[in-house]
């Protein structure tokens, strides 16, 4: 029996001064993941690397020679070579921080290249010292050509498009131009044409811009019957805000000065409604290069215009979540839930069965093994936590706030009257959202405030419902800005912090204070603000050194809690 406890006293110490256990653990699951992760000291040498790394590069790195990453070389998006101090992992370990958004060019050794998106992450030990970085690299390349593949056939049919109604315009402008009195038949077979198309507007313009002719598409995108519009400016399709900036002047100076004038933008009908039209304007010319005046052709394009804005913004949100599952998803992994378990499960039962036959020194090693592990533990769930926050395929339904806070306040009832906490409730509205993910917001700001509280004063909770706001008030640049929002407020007497870290503390793993004094694993508030934005909406924070925090929640205001 003491053989035994001594090996595993030996196993623990080496886990604890060796990160023995940790990296073995990291490197079997590492090895396991399908995107490319490696991992590197302090001073940027290569540690760790899994096989799908080597495929990126192409090459295999080596091990505590190779610096900063296995790529044989590294450029930026537009073709200059990156210097290797300026890697994504170098600028990680430089500045501690986690580097986002970029893209980088890898070249293999066999001259291939490969669009990346790199996420570094820095590495801190407990005592906050940074000990090396991990980065995933996700292999863009293919989405890259397919944009730009589709970018350029989009370019080639609107460009065959607009060619052929422009010379069909122009030619049939021109004819009806020169041959006014003796064609007199061929002007009224162009008029005819002109007039029964109805996809597109076909209007001609005197050199002053006043209108001259009108047919079916112009009156069916734009409104106006022929006898309402004929003789007035062409100003009249603009939004107010255009026409004080001088746009329909402008368009006709380009197309007098180049021939042609083409420009996209959102236009008005006769009822106040908008379109977003595509128009060419081209300058008609006579025999001795006079202006006669200019012939403008419009297409309504509102439904590809709303369909790319909102391809666009799902992309930008796609990008998004995708960058942030990436870099956090595989601590959910049962490799690593599994064997952390059964260390932390052996620990207990020689603390509990033999610790009276260890020496002292031994008995702190087995419980700072302990106390490691359930670390390591509470850190696996809430990554688990944050990780379903993602999603958002859950149905929306009413979420009572009131009865959430009220089922927290139960919960935390016992350790309330222990630590003499008070919490002060104003009556709070329905929000439409996911039940669960309401209760993990509030609770993540409950237990936040508890773990701040100020070591000599009894710590007041006070969740306010504040006034509905307009998302033009609320000064960010992600919400709507003619929404209304509800504001709830969760404010607290603690510590507080620094009015510079007040977005700083919403990032993923960042503590302000110092972690071995307080617990958590630095992923709550990221939780937060995750769940805000799931529900479009956003969580802003405000704080004073030992005054206490501030956090505001900013939930739309939907039909069913209004």
């Amino acid at each position: 029996m003491k053989e035994q406890l001594e090996e595993v006293l030996r196993f623990t110490d080496n886990m604890l001064h060796s990160n023995y256990s940790e990296d073995k653990l990291l490197d079997r699951f590492i090895q396991g993941m399908p995107v490319a992760i490696y991992t590197t000291d302090s001073d940027g040498y290569v540690r760790m690397y899994n096989q799908a790394a080597v495929q990126l590069w192409g090459r295999e790195p080596e091990v505590g020679k190779d610096l900063w990453c296995g790529s044989w070389k590294v450029y930026s998006p537009d073709g200059s070579e990156v210097s290797p101090h300026e890697y994504p992992v170098a600028r990680t370990l430089k500045e501690k921080r986690a580097i986002t958004g970029e893209e980088i060019v890898v070249m293999r050794p066999d001259g291939t290249r490969r669009n990346v998106a790199p996420h570094p992450q820095p590495i801190f030990n407990e005592s906050g010292d940074l000990t090396g970085a991990i980065n995933i690299l996700l292999d863009v390349t293919n989405i890259r050509l397919s944009q730009q593949q589709i970018l350029r056939e989009s370019e080639a049919k609107h460009r065959l498009l607009y060619n052929s109604l422009e010379r069909l315009a122009n030619e049939k402008t021109m004819d009806l131009m020169k041959k006014n009195e003796e064609l007199k038949q061929g002007e009224e077979r162009y008029h005819k044409m002109v007039e029964e198309v109805e996809d597109y507007a076909i209007i001609f313009l005197d050199k002053d811009g006043i209108i001259q002719n009108w047919n079916k598409g112009a009156e069916k995108i734009k409104g106006y019957t022929e006898k309402e519009i004929i003789g007035k400016s062409f100003s009249e399709f603009y939004l107010p805000s255009d026409r004080e900036h001088g746009l329909p002047n402008r368009l006709l100076a380009k197309a007098r000065e180049s021939g042609k004038a083409i420009h996209e933008g959102w236009r008005l009908r006769k009822d106040g409604s908008q379109f977003w039209g595509s128009i060419v304007l081209t300058a008609l010319h006579d025999s001795e290069n006079n202006i006669l005046g200019f012939s403008k052709v419009t297409r309504d394009l509102t439904e590809r215009k709303l369909a790319e804005d909102k391809a666009r913004e799902y992309s930008v949100e796609l990008q998004f979540q995708n960058r942030e599952l990436e870099q956090f998803a595989y601590a959910a992994s049962h490799d690593l839930k599994e064997p952390l378990r059964k260390i932390h499960f052996y620990n207990c039962s020689i603390a509990e069965n033999a610790a009276h036959q260890l020496d002292e020194k031994s008995r702190e090693y087995l419980h700072r093994a302990i106390n490691a592990a359930k670390r390591m533990g509470e850190l696996i769930e809430d990554l688990l936590r944050y990780s379903r926050t993602t999603s958002t395929v859950e149905s929306y339904q009413p979420v009572n706030l009131n009865d959430i806070v009220e089922e927290l306040g139960m919960l935390h009832k016992e350790e309330f009257e222990q630590k003499k906490i008070t919490m002060e409730v104003e009556a709070l509205p329905i929000v439409d959202g996911v039940p669960f993910q309401f209760k993990q917001l509030m609770s993540n700001l409950i237990n936040n405030a508890i773990k701040y509280k100020h070591p000599s004063r009894q710590l007041i909770i006070k969740i306010s419902n504040e006034a509905m706001i307009k998302g033009y008030h609320i000064n960010d640049r992600d919400v709507e800005q003619d929404q209304d929002y509800h504001h709830i407020a969760v404010t607290d007497n603690g510590i507080g912090f620094e009015e510079q870290y007040a977005e700083k503390i919403f990032e993923i793993f960042q503590r302000l204070n110092n972690p071995s004094v307080t617990k958590g694993s630095g992923i709550g508030l990221a939780i937060c603000k995750k769940i805000a934005q799931n529900h479009g909406g956003l969580i802003k924070a405000h704080g004073k050194v030992e005054e206490g925090a501030r956090f505001d929640i900013f939930i739309p205001v939907s039909p069913v809690s209004k």
